[in-house]
């Protein structure tokens, strides 16, 4: 049984926007962003709808909190992802100055955690591999179902 505002409570709410986004045959990622216990933002990737590069899902939820508390900088948020943030996210996160950053798989290709934690705003706190077997198997799916269609 998942505790009330556990990081697994959370991180399930992500995984909710993941599963939206593969339904939108999007790559399989979700974020929410909770300040004080309170979601203030949902979001997936919505690369392919919006044909940009820049739609992450935790791009799309920091404009969203943003918008919903008033103001740019999210330092008494976390951002609840479920894969390892990459490179522009994670610079992303650096000017929200959000206060924690929790994700589930690991993206050992291109996860900002390559290039280590130096992109991340100082004050930032971070909790990885949170429901990882359950965020990548997703994505596992979501990239088999690609590769056989192809074939």
């Amino acid at each position: 049984m998942l505790t009330t505002f556990s990081d697994e409570y959370f991180m399930k709410e992500a995984l909710k926007e993941a599963l939206t986004a593969f339904e939108r045959d999007e790559v399989p990622v979700g974020a929410i962003i909770a300040c004080n216990n309170q979601i203030v933002a949902r979001a997936h990737n919505l690369t392919e709808t919006l044909n940009d590069v820049t739609a992450h899902a935790e791009m799309q939820a920091f404009t969203s909190a943003a918008d919903f508390i008033g103001g740019k900088y999210l330092g008494d948020c976390t951002l609840y992802v479920t894969l390892e943030p990459c490179m522009m996210c994670a610079g992303a996160s650096y000017w929200t100055q959000i206060g924690r950053i929790v994700f589930g798989a690991y993206d050992p290709k291109r996860g900002y955690s390559k290039i280590g934690d130096s992109v991340l705003h100082s004050e930032t706190n971070i909790t990885g591999g949170v429901m990882e077997e359950e965020c990548g198997r997703l994505l596992t799916t979501f990239f088999l179902k690609k590769r056989n269609l192809k074939k």
